[in-house]
């Protein structure tokens, strides 16, 4: 449970409650546009056509842990960031370089969280997550309603980056890094919408 190179260095997994189980938390103050995770070689994915993902034996596993990619391969973190929890005003959103960005100043001893309907679930996943703007449920079907809050937050974020300290860019790939860094000075950042899976997986 301590390995965590992928996820922000300043977090840690805590207990939450019988229902919710673990959750991730920042133990210092992590600014907003701060790289909280990183899509790294170490990660597992499992292509759309792997044996396991239509194994009844994992489902449980794959459903609780896993995100759906827009290829229909699922990756599964081999760090704690496999316990970040889903908000609907979360203060982390993927983006669409393969990490995720705090999109607003995350306080010590705060909950990391993600907004799962960026994940490509393949069903409706009730949600509780306590918000006065809660959603009430995850829906697949969401995502394009909700992709140009995304973006507007993730554009304020990303602006950020060169002006925090990035613990996690070393773990980005050349590529990645070259990406990111002329659509900073360019101003113009890749839509969440290139997380999307093309078809409707919902069952």
């Amino acid at each position: 449970m301590n390995s965590k190179n992928m996820i922000h260095p300043a977090t840690e997994l805590r207990y939450i409650s019988p229902s919710i189980g673990f959750g991730v938390f920042a133990t210092k103050f992590i600014p907003q546009g701060t790289i909280v995770y990183v899509q790294d070689a170490l990660e597992i994915v499992l292509p759309a056509n792997h044996p396991l993902l239509t194994a009844d034996i994992y489902q449980p596993i794959l459903d609780k842990y896993s995100t759906v990619e827009k290829d229909g391969s699922r990756l599964l973190s081999w760090d704690i960031a496999r316990y970040v929890n889903h908000s609907c005003q979360s203060n982390a959103l993927s983006t669409g370089y393969g990490f995720e960005v705090a999109t607003r100043d995350i306080e010590p001893g705060e909950e990391i969280t993600d907004d799962y309907g960026q994940f490509n679930l393949p069903y409706d996943m009730p949600c509780s997550c306590g918000h006065p703007n809660c959603r009430g449920s995850v829906r697949p079907s969401a995502f394009n309603t909700l992709v140009q809050q995304w973006d507007t937050q993730l554009n304020a974020a990303l602006a950020r980056l060169n002006n925090e300290d990035q613990p996690l860019w070393r773990y980005l790939d050349q590529e990645t890094q070259t990406a990111v860094t002329d659509d900073i000075t360019s101003g113009t950042f890749r839509s969440v919408q290139t997380l999307h899976h093309p078809d409707d997986i919902a069952k």
